[in-house]
């Protein structure tokens, strides 16, 4: 299994066109009320929606197999099934390699019995039960007045508003993660459809980036170095398959600047101290600041395309043509961007237990 975490460890399981996938969600405390609702909305949202994404269709139906009693945590290990319902196997071959999938180095690794259907334990199918972790890890963190968002920064050269000291708000970040597609100015909305669509026409695809934000989260938070607030959520949002690059706060658009642009001076507000910028992205030497956490992560375009591709046959070591059939999203973004607020809520509770417990969920 693939296993994270200190104080919440969580382990994923399964394939994309096994028999189910799912996570073990381990150490939260007996007697958390679970909104079963709220993780059926979250999931949604995650889901293929109209032309823009893939014509599979999986229900996300899951099974509570352990771990809850009466809709609350046992305090025993909490564990999630999902059926695959809607697989279509012979779509793959086990020995023509698909260029930017992981088959070829899952075949060096695996020895040449990994699972190659539909992308085996490394599709993006299994990102699915992180979606459940967030939609817990949201709920126990809105109980600190904790909010977690993003919205869609750009698809292929197209963009969106940014987040800003002076726009950013819980009630900006609740409309986002009511929308399926999240964005701060609506009408860019269409003008990224029409570009996902121009690459589905082409046989091709595009990819993107997502800005999102943490509110509410207090200064303190995070250790120097190696537990840094970056590390820890550089780590799980590279775990996510297709992000290609995270950049916090300016990023790598803060090298153009003077240290005197650059850097974030201090005020007090009301006797809270904050800075009058936010190029840190809210995080000083590793260490929450008090103000929004800020970050950028870039999707790649879908792997998965129609157009015919250059590739090997790794059983006759020959060279040789690939032309992909399948059900795939012509840009993956609109749905990764729930699966990136979900490890996001998870990082974040898992920087609070390592400072404050478990003594505050109640």
């Amino acid at each position: 299994m693939s296993t994270f975490g200190k104080m919440i460890e969580i382990s994923l399981f399964g394939e994309s066109h096994g028999k189910a996938i799912g996570i073990v969600i381990s150490n939260l405390p007996g007697g958390i009320k679970i909104n079963f609702d709220r993780i059926n909305f979250d999931l949604q949202k995650r889901r293929p929606k109209s032309n823009i994404s893939t014509s599979r269709q999986e229900k996300d139906l899951f099974q509570v197999v352990s771990g809850c009693l009466n809709g609350y945590t046992t305090g025993s290990p909490l564990t999630f099934i999902i059926p695959n319902s809607d697989t279509r196997s012979k779509d793959y071959q086990p020995n023509i390699l698909r260029p930017s999938h992981a088959d070829y180095t899952a075949k060096i690794k695996y020895n040449s019995f990994e699972d190659y259907r539909g992308g085996g334990h490394f599709s993006g199918r299994i990102t699915t039960p992180l979606v459940i972790l967030g939609s817990i890890c949201s709920q126990l963190l809105e109980r600190k007045g904790i909010e977690i968002g993003s919205h869609v920064s750009s698809i292929k050269d197209c963009n969106d508003e940014v987040f800003g000291i002076e726009n950013i708000s819980n009630d900006l970040l609740k409309r986002l993660n009511l929308s399926d597609f999240p964005v701060i100015n609506d009408s860019i909305l269409e003008s990224y459809k029409e570009i996902i669509l121009q690459a589905k026409d082409a046989n091709d695809s595009v990819g993107g980036t997502i800005e999102t934000a943490i509110v509410g989260i207090e200064p303190g938070y995070g250790d120097p170095f190696f537990e840094s607030i970056e590390s820890l959520l550089s780590h799980l949002l590279f775990s996510i398959p297709a992000v290609k690059g995270v950049e916090f706060g300016k990023g790598f658009e803060i090298t153009n600047l003077y240290g005197s642009e650059a850097n974030d001076n201090f005020y007090i507000d009301n006797g809270i101290i904050k800075t009058k910028t936010n190029n840190s992205g809210g995080i000083q030497g590793g260490i929450s600041n008090g103000m929004p956490i800020l970050f950028k992560v870039a999707i790649k375009p879908t792997a998965s395309i129609g157009k015919p591709q250059h590739t090997v046959d790794f059983e006759s070591m020959t060279e040789t043509t690939l032309n992909l059939v399948g059900r795939h999203d012509p840009s993956i973004v609109p749905r990764v961007i729930h699966v990136v607020n979900a490890i996001t809520a998870y990082a974040v509770l898992e920087l609070i237990t390592r400072k404050d417990g478990f003594s505050w969920i109640k």
